[in-house]
């Protein structure tokens, strides 16, 4: 899927909404922990009641490896069973991953060959030959970490030299390893102020914005300093979604949840006369 084919799915379905299936055992309903693989359960019927309003999905792969086989199992069927029943929508393999060329290999062939991702999350600090492995197949996606909502985000990314603050080296420099056909950006919602100077930057890349909803960030505030020509926004919503209800009827709501947020996004999209 290239940068062209995201901004369609982005107008067909009026939408930039990324749903994060951070499924987490300890919140879905019980009712459902009775069953053979309750996770899996759990995702199918999230996809199922929020693929209308959605183009992208990111799982948190934390999630699923902490349960050891099984939780990988249950990863793998949930990226299978969006790619078999709504093959156009985007999937995230949030694993952050980020180590030395060889290792990147292995990484990479685990999420973008032996599992359908089309993209994964990759940590830029170790440099250029730990991104590259990822970026060398074809149609899939590197979602690079440039600016997080995490506290501990100024220790780091905020450090200043010379006038040029570290996250901005990491969107200037990393340019040159990929395109905007197959290298994104994780800019968090809880930053969006920073976003109208990072656009300056990265004018034509897509941004992947976590921290709508739940932590707080302000989607109003990320489509007025994010949006550009091409739409250029997955915007992630999880807990205020997947977790909005633990009833039987837990899909229903969340279904509920993402047709909310979608209505205000195509308000934004027609606002920038992209729709």
């Amino acid at each position: 899927m290239d940068h062209k084919r995201l901004f369609e799915n982005t107008v067909k379905k009026r939408s930039f909404l990324c749903v994060g299936l951070d499924s987490e055992i300890e919140k879905i309903p019980s009712f459902l922990l009775k069953g053979k693989d309750p996770i899996f359960e759990f995702n199918k019927r999230i996809i199922d009641a929020t693929q209308e309003y959605a183009v992208a999905y990111k799982p948190n792969v934390a999630f699923y490896e902490c349960h050891g086989a099984k939780g990988w199992t249950s990863l793998e069927l949930t990226v299978r069973y969006i790619k078999d029943n709504y093959p156009d929508i985007f999937v995230i393999a949030d694993a952050k991953r980020g180590d030395i060329g060889n290792t990147s290999k292995m990484y990479a062939k685990a999420f973008l060959e032996n599992m359908p991702f089309d993209a994964i999350t990759v940590a830029p600090y170790m440099g250029e030959d730990s991104v590259t492995p990822f970026l060398s197949y074809n149609e899939k996606w590197v979602v690079l970490l440039a600016l997080t909502s995490n506290q501990g985000a100024d220790n780091f990314q905020y450090h200043n030299e010379d006038g040029i603050k570290l996250f901005e080296r990491v969107l200037s420099v990393s340019q040159k390893w990929g395109t905007i056909n197959n290298l994104m950006y994780v800019v968090g919602a809880t930053r969006a102020e920073m976003l109208k100077g990072i656009r300056k930057l990265v004018p034509d890349h897509f941004l992947l914005i976590p921290g709508v909803g739940a932590q707080g960030g302000s989607l109003a505030e990320v489509a007025k300093y994010g949006l550009n020509s091409k739409c250029g926004l997955l915007v992630n919503s999880s807990r205020g979604i997947i977790f909005a209800d633990n009833s039987e009827n837990f899909d229903k709501v969340a279904g509920e949840k993402a047709k909310e947020i979608q209505v205000e996004m195509e308000k934004y999209l027609s606002q920038h006369n992209l729709i």
